[in-house]
């Protein structure tokens, strides 16, 4: 009998494609929101890196740019793809608007009651509840996937709050540092259940538009998606 305890499993935790979002609106949760033609080319280039890959589980979050994404990678490895709630996209109050740099947001008071606490942070779901929710989606693609690899799609900001938490960083964070450009990466490494390593790779940033590349500078105005203040 096998010693479960000596298994590596690999977990990618994807960010989804670009959305077609003409309206520059923060869509959080809100369904509609499909991937643009570019973001398909996106997930097709990404299930071309992963296609030679041991992966024996696809899922994605419930909305459609993530199930979308996930649908190519599962396709090229001939599984039916799964659906975790889990993996939404965090809740956040300013759903449905423009929130972005230099659009006058942060000095408009009818905003600030849900800017007090960045810690939290006060504008959505709690940080630790997202850590819960997306570890515990890790944690079942880990057993799923036993020994072989994992495909989980998801959103910007619940990949870089559990991986902040698995390397010992700090929550509360600078939404433009975050290390989470489209279609990238997140890998997460097991030995046995324990996580060993955790890495991060871009197989489709050469059809990143620079402007929303991990790290780039944020550019004002309404509808520039690297300029939102809390992800998407």
């Amino acid at each position: 009998m096998s010693d479960s305890s000596k298994d590596v499993t690999v977990v990618h935790l994807m960010r989804h494609g670009e959305v077609a979002n003409p309206d520059g609106v923060l869509y959080g949760r809100l369904p509609g929101y499909h991937l643009s033609e570019l973001g398909r080319q996106m997930a097709e280039r990404v299930a071309e890196h992963l296609a030679p890959r041991d992966v024996t589980y696809v899922c994605a979050s419930p909305l459609e740019r993530a199930q979308e994404t996930a649908t190519p990678i599962a396709k090229a490895h001939g599984l039916d793809l799964d659906t975790d709630e889990r993996l939404i996209e965090a809740e956040n109050v300013f759903q449905g608007k423009t929130f972005g740099v230099g659009d006058g947001a942060l000095r408009n008071p009818d905003n600030w009651k849900h800017l007090v606490n960045p810690f939290r942070p006060s504008w959505g779901e709690p940080y630790v509840d997202q850590v819960v929710r997306m570890m515990g989606a890790l944690n079942t693609a880990k057993d799923r996937a036993r020994g072989h690899e994992a495909v989980l799609v998801s959103h910007q900001l619940p990949i870089w709050i559990v991986r902040s938490y698995v390397e010992r960083r700090r929550l509360w964070h600078d939404p433009r540092k975050r290390q989470c450009t489209l279609a990238s990466l997140t890998t997460f490494t097991y030995l046995g259940d324990k996580i060993v390593s955790v890495g991060y790779s871009e197989p489709a940033i050469d059809l990143v538009p620079v402007h929303l590349r991990a790290g780039a500078k944020p550019q004002k105005g309404k509808g520039t998606p690297q300029g939102k203040a809390f992800g998407a």
